[in-house]
């Protein structure tokens, strides 16, 4: 079998100050004004096709940043109704999960002209119950599972996720009851890649050397199995928001979990943002162009799956 050298450079769009650790409205304008320009000439200088996982809540506010995306051939994806930890998608019981879904794939439909059947929940928190509540709605990708991934103590839902150490790496389908597993169904699940560390923007402005190596070592997964490499950026990366007075928002009452989820996570994530997460950005893309990997967007990869019966 030929080799498939697939790179998913994804990105999820919400109100998310890093800096502040909240949701802010605030933010969310940084991000249609700035951030998202950034990264749009990114992707143009290296040809990339990508997609953009919305929550519902900054398409309603600022609908024009969905909008934005469609003359380069991007794609248009969910990323849940809101970002709030109230509405992860391990906590929130099936109906709830479906009315969420619907709600946000109706408004992005309605905003962008564009059929929405790509989903990665928000801090990838999902359920076993969340596949089924996917298809029912109409949606055929998910991008929420972080096979191997391990940095839980650092994140909302963290033991749930324990269920990703079990998860398979390459692209399945899922069972109708069961997300992590390999199944049947309708929803094709595309792993974000990871080595125990997210490949994720975060780890490559916090640690860009070990960033490096990780994206080596996946590259050397790619040639022996044909692994599509997912990475995950943010918008809100590329942003700067270090001229305000600092306050980090307490989201748990638990003292541990505070100190973990909110304080040490916060502080971590706050290095290398706005235009210093520019070049190193960058760097990552182009060893995938030096390499000869093809850039796609979710659907566009799945499609191509099965069209060569790989799912």
């Amino acid at each position: 079998m030929a080799i498939d050298k697939t790179v998913l450079l994804s990105n999820d769009v919400e109100t998310t100050s890093i800096w502040f650790n909240d949701l802010r409205d605030e933010t969310g304008l940084k991000v249609w004004k700035e951030g998202m320009p950034i990264l749009l000439d990114i992707y143009r200088k290296f040809n990339i096709k990508s997609t953009f996982f919305y929550t519902a809540y900054i398409a309603k506010l600022y609908p024009e940043t969905v909008r934005m995306i469609l003359a380069d051939g991007h794609e248009v994806g969910s990323h849940g109704k809101s970002h709030t930890k109230e509405n992860g998608f391990d906590i929130m019981p099936f109906d709830k999960q479906k009315r969420h879904l619907e709600y946000s794939k109706n408004t992005l439909e309605d905003i962008s002209g564009q059929e929405v059947i790509s989903f990665r929940s928000p801090a990838i928190r999902v359920s076993s119950l969340t596949a089924r509540a996917l298809i029912e709605t109409g949606f055929r990708i998910d991008s929420s599972i972080a096979s191997q991934r391990f940095d839980f103590f650092l994140s909302f839902g963290g033991m749930r996720k324990l269920n990703f150490l079990k998860t398979p790496r390459l692209p399945y389908r899922t069972k109708v009851n069961d997300i992590f597993s390999k199944g049947n169904s309708e929803l094709i699940e595309l792993p974000m890649s990871a080595t125990l560390l997210p490949f994720i923007g975060s780890t490559m402005r916090i640690m860009p050397g070990i960033t490096s190596i990780q994206q080596r070592l996946l590259h050397l997964e790619s040639l022996m199995t044909s692994k599509p490499a997912v990475f995950v950026i943010h918008p809100n990366e590329l942003i700067d928001e270090t001229n305000e007075p600092r306050t980090i928002k307490r989201r748990s009452s638990n003292q541990i979990a505070y100190l973990l989820s909110d304080v040490i996570r916060a502080k971590l994530k706050s290095k290398n943002l706005g235009n210093s997460a520019v070049p190193l950005y960058e760097k990552l893309i182009q060893y995938y162009v030096d390499k000869g990997y093809v850039s796609h967007t979710m659907k566009s990869y799945a499609d191509k799956l099965i069209a060569e019966g790989r799912v």
